[in-house]
């Protein structure tokens, strides 16, 4: 072996510890997981069972309350703004596919199935071979915050090519 390339085992220990702390800091970086609570008087209450499809879309007051919720519950994995970084799925797609329709029919059913879905995933997580790639946030989380940050989500939407 080269001598320059030997490291002595304090600088192999030096360069392990570094790495440790380096890594450390980044699983670390995202903060509390706890889903935090979200605030959201002043949007009509719903009520306990669940509505099938998004009841504050286009409402800029339920998007106010989104945009808080989601920063605080949701940037995390799925990023600033719903930028994703690639990990988790950009959010600003989600109703792509039903924006562009142009039938009024096929589009109200597009919109309610991703509604559908939009909820069952918030609030049921998602967990593949164990492996939990979403946090369930059923009962953690009201209706009312799950859909204001729907209506914060449809603000952001990315517009279909």
């Amino acid at each position: 072996m080269n001598p320059a390339m030997k490291m002595n085992p304090i600088s192999i220990r030096a360069t392990l510890a570094a790495l440790l702390l380096a890594t450390a800091g980044a699983s670390f970086a995202h903060g509390d997981v706890t889903p935090q609570p979200v605030d959201t008087q002043g949007l009509p209450p719903l009520g306990d069972v669940w509505k099938p499809e998004n009841p504050y879309r286009q409402n800029a007051a339920a998007a106010k309350v989104g945009s808080s919720a989601y920063n605080q519950n949701c940037a995390r994995c799925h990023g600033l703004e719903a930028i994703s970084g690639g990990i988790a799925p950009d959010l600003r797609k989600l109703d792509n596919e039903c924006a562009g329709l142009k039938d009024a029919a096929k589009k109200s059913a597009c919109v309610a199935e991703m509604d559908t879905y939009y909820a069952a995933t918030v609030r049921k997580g998602k967990v593949r071979n164990g492996a939990v790639y979403m946090p369930a946030f059923d009962g953690t989380m009201q209706q009312e915050a799950v859909w204001a940050i729907k209506s914060y989500l449809e603000t952001r939407r990315e517009k279909p090519l």
